[in-house]
């Protein structure tokens, strides 16, 4: 019985193996070969590669970076180019990384697997950290190149091109962000990065972008617009192009007229495909988690127009630190329609549960927000006539609000910028710009109280051409007044006028020929007060108000110097302004005789300071005897 059952057996399993047998000799070998290939190529790769983990990124920085590396000169203390020896490693290096396969595909980081904090980072400004530079160590020739770059762009080029274009940051958000997260929509729309440049310095610019694509969810980043705006420096042309090929997120638009910012945006929103437009500045650094908050807030409600909190990168060590303070501040403005910050007010803050909440902003910045593509083309885009640059925050600043949408200001998103004390860039001269574009925002948008600028400019309002079709588009989307503005979004504004007296502070002594006054052109915010000339001018008016004891002018107040007659300090609340003074009145407080005493010039026998308008003296206010 068990011989024929195992005949069976046998005969089916021989025939199983026959019909594979042809199967087998033709493809046993190519699996054979394929086998003995990958063995042969996991075994050249270099260790480092091997080795895995979360050292990739770093690794392929410094495979691709293009910036001559510096390391430290032993016994210098200070950083120099490295040496032939040097640049022949990481050449090896480089060479090893590419065959093992890096830098042959796109790169995007997995963000929610990006753990900065936990990795041991070397190199110059890993997690925020400064790069402090020693000028007077330096060789002769590092010193001109350092000094080259610091001519060239307004910040400290030589630290910058030191430090990776991937380099580590920490986590800026607090617990309390982190755990909204959680909260955010599934369905967050794409966003168009849109990043103008003109000369821009490559390692800041590179930074800025590999910021960008390291740090945001690939599925929420629909492209990254670079718009070149004329820029004349060769690493800018062929080198930008021929680096960013490997990833193909990132678009170069190039204008071939230097047009300024604010047309330079709207050629890079003219070739964005995203949902939302997301504009961002050339020397910035994008934190984890950055965008998301941002994306959730326009999710919500499309006309939320938000801008993230803007920590600062030193322009002179690149350093990113976490400031405590960071998201407390929010955007207004002067009559000199220059943007300010100024503390969040009491009644926006009783709306927050947490310090991490979206807070409402009169204004913003303007150099990073986001916006609804649709949106933005309701409200009318740009200014189209708008110059170069200036203006263009306070534009969408007061149509966003007046025109039914909300400007908030993220807390939970953290953006760092360099800020720079003054431009590098060269623009042509014979037209204020600035002031032609100032004027087509007061024409359009404000009213009556476009006055309170013209006064400042003395009412030379120049040629600002036609603003027929910004006034209609304001009428077509029924936008309200900007006194509703002032009364329900920034009621903290300071008004002119609005006291029981407003103008000069004029000495009767020496025929009233002295006021007192501040330098206007000054931009140090404690701006020294002393005896002038009268002029007439804007700058030497001042407002008495009837219950606060301060003289502001705009939000500025006076205070009792030690050395001047007195200086000016911001003045984030009325209450602080009080403060300024011993007593209610401001012409009988002690602090007020002490500062007119040292402004009455010798010559007459009687003392008194009078306040009035630009013309002639209209009322005395006080009679004040020198002791």
């Amino acid at each position: 019985m068990a011989a024929p059952f195992l005949l069976r057996n046998f005969m089916r399993y021989f025939r199983v193996r026959l019909r594979a047998y042809p199967y087998l000799l033709k493809y046993g070998p190519i699996v054979l070969l394929l086998t003995l290939g990958g063995c042969v190529f996991l075994l050249k790769q270099p260790a480092e590669w091997a080795r895995g983990g979360n050292q990739d990124v770093h690794e392929l920085d410094q495979a691709e970076d293009p910036n001559p590396r510096l390391e430290p000169m032993k016994g210098v203390g200070s950083w120099a180019a490295v040496g032939d020896d040097a640049q022949e490693k990481r050449k090896h290096k480089k060479d090893a990384l590419k065959k093992a396969g890096v830098g042959r595909k796109p790169v995007h980081v997995d963000v929610d697997a990006l753990q900065e904090e936990d990795v041991k980072h070397k190199g110059p400004g890993e997690m925020g950290e400064a790069v402090d530079i020693d000028k007077e160590k330096l060789a002769p020739e590092e010193r001109a190149a350092y000094d080259k770059g610091f001519e060239k762009n307004s910040f400290n080029q030589y630290a910058s091109d030191m430090i990776s274009v991937h380099r580590s940051l920490p986590d800026m958000r607090p617990k309390t962000c982190r755990d909204a997260a959680k909260n955010y929509s599934k369905k967050l729309p794409d966003t168009s990065v849109i990043v103008c440049f003109h000369n821009e310095a490559w390692s800041a610019l590179l930074r800025s972008v590999h910021s960008i694509l390291d740090r945001t969810p690939s599925n929420l980043l629909k492209e990254v617009i670079l718009v070149d705006d004329a820029s004349d420096m060769a690493h800018l042309k062929g080198k930008l192009e021929e680096y960013f090929v490997k990833y193909p997120k990132v678009k170069i638009v190039r204008s071939p007229d230097r047009v300024g910012l604010i047309k330079a945006r709207l050629l890079g929103y003219e070739a964005a495909t995203g949902s939302v437009l997301t504009f961002l500045d050339s020397h910035i650094e994008c934190t984890k988690g950055w965008l998301e908050p941002l994306l959730d807030r326009i999710v919500r409600d499309s006309t939320n127009v938000v801008w993230p909190v803007i920590d600062i990168i030193s322009d002179r060590t690149f350093s990113y630190k976490n400031d405590a303070d960071a998201g407390s501040q929010v955007g207004g403005f002067d009559w000199g329609l220059q943007f300010n910050w100024h503390v969040i007010p009491e009644r926006d803050a009783k709306r927050r549960k947490h310090r991490t909440d979206p807070v409402r902003s009169p204004t913003m910045a303007g150099g990073l927000f986001a916006i609804d593509r649709k949106y933005f083309e309701k409200l009318g885009t740009y200014d189209p006539d708008f110059d170069i640059w200036g203006g263009e925050n306070l534009e969408i600043s007061f149509k966003t609000w007046m025109c039914g949408g909300t400007l908030e200001m993220i807390p939970c998103s953290r953006v760092g910028h360099v800020f720079r004390d003054k431009s590098p860039y060269k623009w042509r001269t014979g037209k204020d710009v600035l002031k032609k574009n100032l004027v087509r925002l007061a024409e359009v948008w404000m009213d009556e109280y476009k006055q309170n600028y013209y006064d400042r400019i003395n009412n030379d309002l120049g040629d600002f051409g036609d603003v027929s079709d910004r006034l209609a588009i304001r009428e077509r989307l029924g936008c309200k007044s900007f006194k509703w503005y002032v009364d329900n979004v920034y009621p903290e504004l300071y008004i002119p006028g609005k006291g029981p007296a407003h103008g000069e502070i004029r000495n009767e002594g020496a025929s009233g020929a002295y006021c007192m006054d501040a330098d206007a052109d000054s931009t140090d915010p404690n701006k020294t007060v002393d005896v002038y000339p009268c002029h007439g001018q804007v700058s030497s008016r001042f407002d008495i108000w009837k219950h606060i004891s301060g003289l502001p002018i705009d939000r500025d107040c006076l205070f009792r110097g030690e050395i001047s007659i007195g200086a000016t300090r911001y003045c984030t609340k009325y209450a602080e302004m009080t403060a300024a003074w011993t007593k209610p009145a401001p012409i009988q407080s002690n602090s007020f005789r002490a500062i007119l005493r040292r402004a009455i010039k010798n010559g007459s026998t009687t003392r008194r300071t009078a306040l009035c308008g630009i013309h002639p003296v209209t009322s005395v206010w006080s009679s004040i005897k020198r002791k």
